[in-house]
C-alpha cells in the first residue's frame, strides 16, 4: 500500500491524552489505545523510560502526517527527553475494505495506491480490530481460511463517533485487537474471511490490515505440518468477500 504506516507510540499513561490531542491536530483522528507495563530494570531504566505504567497507541499515518506529528512530539511534547516515551512507524502492505480505509485515514488526504509487499518476505502480521467480546467469532473466521491462532489485546478506540459517516454504522469504543502471523500467500484469504464472517455486517464489526514480517522464529513445526497436509480446497466464503 502506497505511503501508509502503522504508527506505534509507547508513553506514560498520564501523557496519552496530550499525545492523542496532538495527533488529532495533525489529522490523525482514529487511534487504538491499550495499557501496558514496562519491564525495564537497572540503574538507567527510570532515566531512559520513566515509570512502568504505559499506554500503547496504534494509529494509521501517511509519511507526511508522520513527519508533522513527529515534529510536534519533539518540539511540543518533548518525546526525546529521557523517560517520556517512544514512537515509531512500520510500513503497511494491505487493508481490507475501501470504507474502512477512508475511516482510518480521514483527515490525512490519503489516496490509495497499489498494494506493496517488502521484497523477500513470506509472512505478514495481520491486525484485526473488532468490538470487544467477539474475538472468538473473529478467530473462527480467520481459522476457516488457514490461520493457526492469534494474540488478543484489549484496547479503546478514539474517534469512533465518526464511524457512521464512513461505515453507515456506530461503533463501540471498547475493542479487541488480534495479532496473527500468517504466510503472505494466506493473507488475502484470511482477511477476506474475517471481513465476510466478522466484518461490518456482523456484531464483531471487524477491520483488518496487514504489515510485512521480515523474519520469524518458532514457526518451524507449523511449516512442517502445512507441508505434510493435503492441499485445502478453496473456500468460497473467503472468495466472495472482496474489499
Amino acid at each position: 500500500m502506497s505511503e501508509l504506516y502503522l504508527m506505534t507510540t509507547v508513553i506514560d499513561r498520564k501523557q496519552m491524552p496530550r499525545f492523542v490531542a496532538l495527533y488529532q491536530m495533525h489529522g490523525i483522528l482514529t487511534s487504538f489505545i491499550s495499557l501496558g507495563r514496562g519491564t525495564f530494570t537497572g540503574e538507567r531504566a527510570g532515566y531512559l523510560f520513566g515509570q512502568s505504567e504505559k499506554a500503547v497507541c496504534f494509529s494509521l499515518v501517511t509519511r507526511k502526517t508522520w513527519r508533522a506529528a513527529k515534529r510536534g512530539m519533539q518540539k511540543t511534547l518533548h518525546i526525546d527527553v529521557p523517560g517520556v516515551g517512544v514512537a515509531f512507524i512500520m510500513p503497511m502492505s494491505s487493508i481490507g475494505g475501501r470504507r474502512e480505509l477512508a475511516f482510518l485515514t480521514e483527515g490525512q488526504n490519503f489516496e490509495r495506491g497499489e498494494e506493496s509487499t517488502m521484497q523477500g518476505t513470506d509472512r505478514e502480521l495481520i491486525v484485526i480490530i473488532g468490538n470487544q467480546g467477539y474475538s472468538e467469532m473473529i478467530m473462527d473466521a480467520a481459522r476457516a481460511a488457514g490461520a493457526y491462532g492469534g494474540t488478543i489485546v484489549n484496547a479503546r478506540g478514539t474517534g469512533m463517533e465518526r464511524a457512521e459517516k464512513f461505515l453507515g454504522i456506530s461503533l463501540a469504543s471498547e475493542k479487541d485487537m488480534i495479532f496473527i502471523v500468517a504466510k503472505t500467500a494466506q493473507r488475502d484469504a484470511i482477511m477476506q474471511s474475517v471481513m465476510f464472517k466478522a466484518g461490518m455486517e456482523t456484531p464483531a464489526k471487524a477491520i483488518a490490515f496487514s504489515l510485512p514480517v521480515a523474519d520469524t522464529a518458532g514457526l518451524r513445526l507449523v511449516d512442517e505440518d502445512e507441508e505434510d497436509a493435503e492441499p485445502a480446497e478453496p473456500r468460497p466464503e473467503a472468495a466472495d468477500a472482496k474489499a
